[in-house]
């Protein structure tokens, strides 16, 4: 009968051998359960739905979010939780406390008095809404104004529909576009 392997005595370490397969099944379980806190707590997914973040993101997309963020910025591209609606994938364009004037003859968007280069929109920004707000005004603290990339074909804060959205309801930042594979 063979006891030994590669020099080791097996009749020696059946407890060692115990507790070493223990020792891998807590390490596997511990690596499991920071995986699961960090997908459930730290990251979300999001599929985009329409043709208002082109050409930044196009129908059908799949984004990776950071769901933990507590500190947005201008040019962010967020989801947005809606009750009883589906989620809106939208683009920061000023926050809490920034004034926005929006020159629709001319396309062009201004925040705290500097136009804003915007080298991500399908065309200038023309499509203006008879229900929204009347520029330029200053966002509210805790909340923020968010446009789509496709600015002629999006229904955003532009609109009473959609409106300011409050920081609490976004649900995280984009970080990765799984179809392009591409960080932000």
């Amino acid at each position: 009968m063979r006891t030994s392997y590669t020099g080791v005595d097996l009749r020696e370490t059946g407890a060692h051998g115990v507790s070493g397969v223990y020792e891998v099944v807590r390490a596997l379980a511990t690596a499991v359960l920071i995986v699961t806190v960090a997908v459930v707590f730290l990251f979300r997914s999001a599929t985009v739905q329409g043709s208002s973040m082109y050409p930044t993101l196009e129908d059908g997309d799949r984004l990776v979010l950071a769901s933990t963020v507590f500190r947005y910025e201008r040019g962010d591209i967020v989801v947005v939780h809606r009750a009883g609606k589906e989620p809106l994938v939208k683009r920061i364009i000023a926050l809490g406390g920034d004034t926005l004037d929006i020159d629709f003859e001319r396309g062009t968007v201004t925040v705290n008095g500097e136009v804003q280069n915007e080298p991500y929109i399908a065309a200038p920004t023309h499509l203006e809404y008879s229900d929204g707000p009347v520029f330029p005004f200053t966002v509210p603290e805790g909340k923020v104004f968010v446009m789509g990339d496709n600015r002629n074909d999006s229904l955003d804060s532009r609109s009473s529909m959609v409106g300011l959205i409050d920081q609490n309801d976004i649900l995280g930042t984009m970080l990765i576009d799984l179809n392009k594979t591409e960080a932000k």
